[in-house]
């Protein structure tokens, strides 16, 4: 099992947050630190809302520590494409004709499932102007 707590796998997350090696904070923080020191370069994320990843990890945590995970991914820290919405979070698609101050009224279903998890959502991802195309060249 990898120790670089920004790198591990889903699967060797829930089983360290399990044996209480691990808390799902000190991943989201490991993460938050390689996103910040190389989003600029790579334009990887649209969006990243700190407060609200370190409430959710937070969250993940105590149901860790009380024996209560809600479910197969709880505490794992996810991305979701800025294609599909996250409540409360704006939906770009990639593309400036999009109102940057709209926000999402509720979850799309996958990202609602990942939720129901306990998944711990970063922020959301570049993509092509409405997904158009397989390169990722997002302004």
């Amino acid at each position: 099992m990898s120790r670089d707590l920004a790198m591990m796998s889903a699967t060797d997350l829930v089983q360290a947050y399990a044996a209480g090696t691990i808390s799902p904070v000190e991943v989201v923080k490991a993460s938050l630190v390689e996103i910040r020191k190389h989003n600029e370069t790579f334009n990887a994320f649209v969006h990243i809302d700190e407060g609200t990843t370190l409430a959710a990890a937070k969250a993940s945590e105590e149901r860790w520590k009380s024996g209560t995970p809600i479910g197969i991914v709880d505490g794992v820290p996810t991305t979701i494409k800025d294609l599909a919405e996250v409540k409360g979070w704006p939906v770009r698609r990639g593309s400036r004709t999009s109102d940057p101050n709209f926000r999402s009224i509720a979850d799309s279903p996958f990202v609602a499932r990942l939720r129901d998890h306990g998944a711990v959502f970063m922020g959301k991802t570049t993509t092509p102007e409405y997904g158009w195309k397989g390169v990722t060249d997002s302004p």
